[in-house]
């Protein structure tokens, strides 16, 4: 038959875990530990009993005759203990499971000792403040380091016994932190900085110890470690290890319950935002990550916290510290407006995490409030960490809103405006929600010699914004010079051949005067169009014409075709109006970049188009159509109108077709 009644000796976090998961499943659970403090690591209910003091190895013999499975989750340095449950399982005949807990991997640029006394000997040859955080047991051997009490800082347990000892010893006052880990990198930079230390004395006590945010926060702080090593422990497994060892032995499903992930938006500074929803979920948590600017909101103090914002990282953390099982994440602003929240929701393993996501008080919000002006409206953009089209944007609409970065970000979003002289004015928000909040009113030049602050934010104002369709500009409307241009007629059957979309990435091969680069970044109002053209002279045409119609998402590129178009990123479109011979070369160039890429090829001769026909036989391309377009266009002559005919041209479309 088998057992329902199983012995801990814990101690730690992942005991008192253990003891916690079996009396949920109903087994009778009696835990050992050393002092009262370690009984804070349990939590006793219904099934749990509890020693808390330590246990001659008569009375460990009495225990296992009555709970014949024994887990020993001590200390990885508790090795003496260790020793003696393990030879009390011999001499009574109970299962002796060891629970490891992994030792960190690798001490790079770190100092390894293999005891107290080792570390003592060298800091005797050392100068400098030093932080010791190996616990008050072997705090004496201290001692004999010259100037102990200006020099050793002890962090111990906050137990009355504990800080007796240590004062009887000379460690009191401000040499003295009586506190109950683990600790949170930031509490421990704020130690080592207060100190001063040069120098950290620390154990491998693995993750759950607070071990690898000691070395961080030691670092961070330019401190030395020296890390007395890990002794010999009895051989074992690890936590998910032992709960499958107990799952077989009892004959019950041991697993940790599903991990709770909060994502909580924090508003756009501290304490501007933040709903009481998010906030009840961040003081309920067990650790709270996010950026150090967010981490300073009252409901994360001391709690155990990470400064991180890669959601690969933060899970990478989370798989190395499973103790934490009520981790809120803190994103600035609102979770649904430009937030990490997308990213960390598609890296999530859904399997382990349930997930709550709380809103905040986001920055148009905030912005549009202090300007006094509703946002149901407004165009939100955002240039934070990524380009954008100020220009294109703020044509078409009435009010854009978008992210900015500092104010390198305000000037460049002003000085773009300026120099397509768009008419516009300019609220500017800076530092939101914090007590250096600044607000900046006025038009792109004003605002540029303001005193911008950090974290900005902006509101565009156009009063004319300009909602035509944005194909089929009249000829007369572009600056010709002596280049050719595609007319208005075949120019808008092109691009609407092209298929755009706002993001698209275009080409267009032979620009002449800019007109299809124009037309199809007044399309693709959020991609790019790069004009490729050989002729100085056109080029100049081409940026004379992208700031007539504002579009700077127009880049031009002087040169000759594919040369030019080599550092160029992939296209989804090409526009071919010019190829000098070298359709076939084009064509080849751009399907190495992107095999799928649909191609527009404007032709007014027979054997342009037979060139374009014959692409098939030597290039991965599909034909699709090819379009004779005869226009003609009315013109006065006295009192008649008269209709004077275009050249015929022929525009084709064919697409790359993939391996």
């Amino acid at each position: 038959m088998m057992t329902q009644s199983v012995l801990v000796f814990a101690g730690t976090t992942e005991g008192g875990e253990i003891a916690d998961l079996l009396a949920g499943a109903g087994v009778m659970v009696h835990v050992c530990v050393a002092t009262e403090y370690g009984r804070t690591s349990v939590r006793e209910h219904g099934n749990v009993e509890v020693s808390s003091r330590p246990l001659s190895p008569e009375e460990m013999r009495d225990l296992m005759r009555r709970y014949p499975v024994v887990v020993d989750a001590t200390h990885p340095y508790a090795t003496r203990i260790s020793a003696h449950v393990k030879e009390a399982c011999a001499d009574t005949g109970a299962e002796y499971i060891r629970l490891v807990r992994p030792a960190s991997e690798g001490y790079g640029g770190m100092k390894v000792v293999d005891t107290i006394d080792e570390a003592v000997e060298y800091l005797k040859g050392t100068e400098g403040p030093i932080l010791t955080t190996t616990g008050s047991k072997e705090l004496a051997k201290y001692t004999g380091i010259p100037g102990f009490r200006d020099r050793v800082f002890a962090r111990v347990l906050s137990l009355p016994g504990v800080v007796e000892v240590c004062a009887a010893l000379g460690f009191e006052g401000k040499n003295l932190f009586a506190m109950q880990g683990p600790f949170c990198e930031e509490m421990d930079y704020g130690m080592l900085v207060q100190t001063g230390a040069r120098y950290l004395v620390t154990k491998d006590s693995g993750a759950p110890g607070g071990f690898d945010e000691k070395v961080r926060a030691a670092r961070r702080a330019g401190a030395e470690v020296i890390i007395v090593g890990r002794p010999e422990e009895q051989p074992g497994t690890d936590f998910e290890g032992t709960l499958g060892i107990l799952s077989s032995r009892l004959g019950i499903a041991l697993r940790r319950p599903r991990r709770l992930l909060s994502i909580v938006g924090t508003g756009v500074g501290p304490g501007t935002g933040l709903t009481a929803a998010g906030s009840a979920a961040v003081r309920s948590s067990d650790l709270v990550v996010g950026a150090e600017r967010m981490l300073r909101i009252p409901e994360a103090e001391g709690k155990a916290s990470l400064r991180e914002y890669a959601p690969d990282r933060i899970f990478d953390y989370l798989a190395h510290h499973p103790e934490y099982r009520r981790a809120a994440l803190l994103v600035s602003g609102d979770i649904g407006f430009y937030s990490a929240t997308r990213s960390v929701l598609s890296a999530l393993d859904p399997s382990e995490y349930d997930v709550e996501t709380h809103c905040g008080i986001s920055s148009v919000q905030y912005l549009c409030a202090r300007a006094g002006i509703p946002w149901q409206d407004v165009r939100l953009i955002s240039a934070h960490g990524k380009g954008a089209n100020f220009v294109g944007e703020v044509r078409r609409n009435g009010t854009v809103f978008s992210l900015l970065n500092g104010r390198d970000g305000v000037m460049e979003m002003c000085q773009q405006l300026v120099d397509y002289n768009m008419g516009v004015n300019v609220a500017v928000g800076c530092d939101l929600g914090y007590p250096e909040e600044k607000y900046f009113y006025g038009t792109p030049a004003e605002i540029m010699v303001s005193d911008i602050g950090g974290l900005c934010a902006a509101l565009v104002f156009n009063p004319r914004p300009d909602g035509r369709c944005p194909i089929g500009i009249p000829d007369s409307e572009f600056i010709r010079g002596d280049a050719p241009m595609t007319k208005s007629e075949v120019r808008a059957l092109s691009v609407a051949k092209m298929k755009l979309s706002e993001d698209s990435v275009v080409y267009d091969v032979g620009a002449g005067t800019g007109s299809v680069s124009v037309e199809a970044a007044l399309v693709a109002v959020s991609g790019t169009v790069y004009a490729i053209e050989k002729e100085e002279v056109a080029a100049a045409l081409i940026d004379q014409n992208r700031r007539k119609f504002g579009t700077p998402n127009v880049e031009i590129v002087t040169g000759r075709a594919p040369e030019a178009l080599a550092g160029l990123p992939s296209p989804d479109c090409v526009f071919v109006g010019g190829s000098s011979g070298n359709l076939k070369e084009i064509v080849s160039a751009v399907l190495e970049k992107n095999p799928r890429c649909r191609f527009v090829v404007n032709s007014v001769t027979l054997e342009t188009v037979s060139e374009v026909l014959g692409l098939s036989s030597c290039c991965r391309v599909e034909q699709e159509e090819i379009v004779c377009v005869n226009a003609a266009n009315s013109r006065r002559l006295g009192r008649y109108n008269l209709m004077t005919a275009q050249n015929p041209v022929y525009i084709a479309v064919f697409r790359g077709v993939a391996e």
